[in-house]
């Protein structure tokens, strides 16, 4: 029976792609993908049909999956991390829901970047914590800088992932001023760039200096909240075990 998988390939090395991705990469007729993301899983579909193309295709790539299915083809759309968050799953199920479209369709999980950089910074969200896309592409500007106001105020370690782009470069200025408004200039801010994979580059930096580094559409940056603070090349946001028990 066709079927559409939904395919989160975690941060791209193999270590990181679930088994579940890999079977269903298997059982599909057809793979499609942002092209970077499809070199990535090379190695698991060299003998399938690829269909790949540029990141900002998500529209003609999710209706060409659903007609290739619709006539008999088993497919799979690959995306970065987990496919329902920030992923490709999202315009999939609004197509599908506008049309009421009647297909078999499953989401793979993935890791996701939110995850793949936390493990490389240690423990920053071992307490309440939140994501921001800074993408202004779908979402006005006026209401991201409104989601991190309450980001702030509610004291959330806050995730930034698609801080810049090449022609978005001061929405970050602006987040970082908000941030400021609620946090210390000292607060501890991870930047991880590539996570697991061969260009990955973590650095541990502050508030109030964290836009001196190297930053691009790839970097997750990830704010620390009130709490948290660094031990060696970690950062630790304390579940507050501290003031329950003796430790």
């Amino acid at each position: 029976m066709p079927k559409l998988y939904l395919i989160g390939i975690g941060p791209g090395s193999n270590g990181e792609i679930t088994g579940d991705a890999i079977e269903s990469l298997k059982n599909s007729d057809i793979i499609m993908g942002y092209s970077k993301y499809i070199e990535l899983i090379e190695e698991f579909v060299s003998d399938k049909e690829i269909e790949s193309g540029p990141v900002t295709d998500e529209i003609g790539r999710a209706n060409n999956a659903i007609k290739y299915v619709m006539s008999g083809k088993t497919v799979s759309i690959v995306s970065s991390g987990d496919s329902a968050i920030y992923g490709m799953a999202g315009i999939v199920f609004e197509i599908i829901a506008s049309h009421n479209y009647r297909i078999d369709l499953q989401i793979i999980p993935g890791i996701t970047a939110l995850s793949s950089a936390g493990s490389l910074l240690g423990v920053p969200f071992m307490n309440d914590f939140c994501s921001i896309s800074l993408s202004n592409k779908l979402t006005p500007e006026d209401i991201i800088l409104k989601r991190i106001h309450a980001a702030g105020a509610g004291d959330f370690v806050t995730a930034f992932y698609n801080p810049v782009s090449l022609k978005r470069t001061e929405l970050i200025k602006k987040a970082r001023e908000i941030m400021l408004e609620y946090r210390n200039k000292d607060t501890p801010v991870g930047l991880v760039t590539n996570a697991y994979r061969k260009e990955q580059k973590v650095e541990i930096s502050t508030l109030g200096n964290f836009l001196q580094s190297d930053i691009d559409m790839f970097t997750l940056i990830v704010i620390g909240n009130s709490s948290t603070y660094v031990y060696g090349k970690y950062m630790i946001t304390p579940r507050n075990y501290h003031n329950k028990y003796s430790i």
